[in-house]
């Protein structure tokens, strides 16, 4: 007998786009490949970024970030999921620290699409997560805060063109 697949009010999604002005694959190439840089980018959010097991932008790896949200210091460990060059895109999913309290599973994804025609292009970010219980919120803030480091990353890429 076929069971209904019902999703539990404790998975969530959360999506953003932000416009950038950076050309996409260099945007890209800081996420995956140099995201050491970001630190430099966006101090005040990225303490650091490294990587402790593989390579920069290879599946399997994993990579640690020392970050501030609500104005205080977290940790996150992720192994990278995917990723697609082509695609501009990285897939990552934690599997340790500060966010695992709150949540059973978070995955984010980071997908940059060149704007047609021009120069920029849009930053998505994609979480897809599942919190421990009722009592814990939505990762909004979360969200605010890539949306701000973002922002940052372009910058400092403008800066350099």
């Amino acid at each position: 007998m076929a069971q209904a697949m019902l999703k539990s009010s404790l998975q969530g999604e959360a999506e953003v786009d932000v416009e950038i002005k950076a050309p996409a694959t260099k945007f890209f190439h800081m996420l995956a490949v140099r995201p050491q840089d970001i630190s430099k980018a966006s101090p005040e959010i990225v303490q650091e970024c490294s990587v402790q097991g593989g390579e920069m932008a290879r599946v399997g790896s994993l990579m640690t970030w020392n970050y501030v949200l609500d104005g205080k210091p977290n940790v996150v460990k992720q192994r990278i999921e995917a990723v697609d060059s082509k695609k501009n895109m990285i897939k990552l999913k934690v599997i340790e620290g500060d966010i695992t309290k709150e949540f059973k599973s978070f995955v984010v994804t980071m997908q940059v699409t060149p704007k047609q025609g021009g120069p920029g292009g849009v930053a998505k970010l994609n979480l897809k997560y599942e919190r421990i219980d009722e009592n814990v919120t939505h990762p909004e803030t979360l969200v605010q805060t890539t949306v701000k480091m973002f922002k940052d990353m372009d910058e400092m890429l403008m800066l350099k063109e």
